[in-house]
């Protein structure tokens, strides 16, 4: 199940807020400017697929997604716990970053939480099959995958070229991570 968590920045350990409703998680995030919705994924993509039998599995809705958020670029996430490199995937999404372009978040399959750092708040969204969340360039995040890892994410820009940067004050570690 879907899940929102907000957090004050000043105290980590007690949500101030936790929502399960599609609706009221939606409207709490675009009050933020964030956009969270359901997404119907039509083809099953098992996490640890290969990424080129990710893109072709789900090609309709990534030009649909594509061309509906003016998107340019897309990476994939998928692993399970048999990936060779997962303990560098996971350690490099959990490091809270900023980048200079939107994102837009498919979940295909398994789960994970994105985090959103805004303001004086963590807002950890717990996504799994079906949600869908845009996300503002500039907005600093981490994605956290758990201890063994089972998610298919798409992950499209709306810029080819991207910088990222590593926020210094790194809040990642400090918040309940998707297995807490």
């Amino acid at each position: 199940m879907s899940s929102l968590f907000v957090y004050p920045v000043s105290s980590p350990d007690l949500p101030n807020k936790v929502l399960t409703h599609v609706d009221d998680m939606a409207s709490t995030l675009t009050e933020l400017g964030v956009r969270f919705e359901r997404f119907c994924v039509a083809t099953a993509v098992r996490p640890g697929t290969a990424e080129e039998d990710v893109l072709d599995a789900a090609r309709a809705q990534l030009d649909q997604l594509m061309t509906q958020h003016g998107c340019v670029a897309v990476e994939v996430i998928s692993l399970d716990n048999n990936h060779p490199q997962k303990a560098e995937r996971c350690a490099a999404l959990l490091r809270e970053q900023r980048q200079d372009a939107g994102q837009v978040w498919c979940f295909l399959g398994g789960r994970g939480q994105l985090s959103l750092h805004l303001g004086d708040y963590v807002y950890a969204v717990q996504c799994e099959r079906n949600d869908l969340v845009v996300v503002p360039a500039g907005t600093a995040h981490w994605f956290d995958l758990g201890e063994e890892p089972r998610c298919v994410v798409l992950r499209l820009f709306d810029k080819t070229e991207r910088a990222l940067s590593l926020v210094e004050d790194d809040l990642a570690g400090r918040f309940p991570g998707l297995d807490d």
